[in-house]
């Protein structure tokens, strides 16, 4: 344990949605995860493969507490290459709001990995809102997982 761990009964938070989907209290199709991190497919997509990487830590955003970028980096990276590879995307977009003014809706340090397709370029349609069906978001699921 490092000086800018959390204190034990800081590691997570029992009302954080992140804290009980990477306990395996609530279900998610985990695509990735390592020491640091945990990756699933975001359930609200904006895109074919959006998907989160947490921390595991609680920790509200990135630029509040211990520093977190760099532990949860090496997920990103693994997990943007993985999309772009398994999906073929053509591009990808990586986000992260920190506190509420910034858009934050979930206060557990999160980065969105959103990858992106030829049909829809350019930053005006990066946030498609909505809920992406269940059968979608397995068909992602198994084609990220084979």
């Amino acid at each position: 344990m490092s000086p800018l761990d959390p204190p034990a009964d800081q590691i997570s938070d029992p009302t954080c949605v992140f804290c009980r989907i990477i306990a395996g209290a609530l279900p998610s199709r985990r695509i990735y995860e390592d020491d640091h991190a945990v990756a699933f497919l975001d359930i609200a997509a904006w895109h074919r493969g959006h998907s989160l990487v947490v921390s595991r830590r609680h920790v509200p955003d990135l630029i509040t507490g211990p520093p977190m970028l760099a532990e949860i980096a090496p997920a990103v990276d693994a997990v943007s290459r993985m999309l772009m590879q398994r999906l073929a995307a053509d591009g990808i977009n990586f986000l992260s709001s920190a506190r509420e003014i910034a858009g934050q809706e979930v206060f557990h340090v999160h980065v969105h990995v959103v990858p992106r397709y030829a049909d829809e370029p350019g930053l005006p349609l990066l946030v498609n809102r909505g809920v992406a069906p269940d059968g979608e978001l397995d068909s992602v699921y198994r084609q990220i997982q084979a």
